[in-house]
């Protein structure tokens, strides 16, 4: 239950549009609804502004499904994700939650309505897209619209200088990147918006699947970019959706 819904809820009692009764039968599944393998917290939008999202790895379908119809089940919640999932896990989790929608691992229901903010997400190569289409997913799914500038890695640099228009006029940049993770400095020093980082595991052995990309962008030169955790494009959307409140 996100604030708007809990104010209408409050006002339809004071209406008598729903009665006491029927108030109390809603506000009960707050703070959390207890599954016994999960406590899905429905709380969670009013604390934070962003609902909880389903992370798969770790549960089984069923689980997956019955997560999914809880949050689903709260009147005036969303977006509802679920994040990571395999094959198994999203057939059944669509199969028994009708009209989802599917972007490779992320799975989306009642997305948010669209919002404003000219968001870019930059990779440095085409490996990097599966973080970045994750990255895509949730922002859509909280409303934005995204646009994706694919394959601007610093071995070739022009092919981000010819985004510089972009660039300017962006909101947020979310810059994917893997190798040695060089491309967010060199964002972070063309672009005076917030810039979101997100190291992926794309590379070769000292890489070390990630890490060295994560540490050069902690590293950075370029002031102020906000780093996530490897190959999370997730966390790097709710960054951005935290930005743009």
């Amino acid at each position: 239950m996100d604030e708007p819904t809990l104010r209408q809820l409050l006002d339809d009692v004071r209406t008598g549009a729903v009665g006491p009764d029927e108030a109390v039968h809603r506000l009960r599944r707050l703070p959390f609804a207890d599954l016994g393998f999960a406590r899905v917290d429905h709380h969670r939008p009013l604390r934070q502004g962003l609902p909880e999202a389903v992370y798969a790895p770790g549960k089984t379908p069923e689980q997956c499904v019955a997560i999914v119809a809880e949050l689903l089940a709260e009147p005036g919640s969303g977006p509802v994700l679920l994040t990571r999932s395999d094959d198994h896990q999203a057939a059944a989790a669509l199969e028994r939650n009708p009209g989802g929608t599917r972007v490779d691992r992320t799975l989306t229901w009642r997305p948010s309505p669209e919002r404003p903010g000219h968001i870019v997400v930059i990779t440095a190569g085409t490996a990097d897209l599966p973080v970045a289409d994750e990255c895509q997913a949730t922002l859509v799914a909280y409303g934005f619209r995204p646009h994706l500038v694919a394959d601007c890695g610093v071995a070739g640099v022009h092919r981000l200088l010819a985004t510089l228009d972009d660039l300017a006029d962006a909101d947020v940049v979310v810059v994917v990147a893997g190798m040695e993770g060089a491309l967010p400095s060199v964002v972070g020093g063309v672009s005076a918006c917030p810039v979101v980082a997100v190291p992926t595991s794309a590379g070769y052995g000292a890489s070390f699947e990630g890490v060295t990309a994560l540490l050069g962008m902690l590293s950075s030169c370029a002031s102020g970019i906000t780093v996530v955790g490897i190959d999370n494009g997730f966390g790097a959307a709710c960054a951005v959706a935290r930005l743009m409140r």
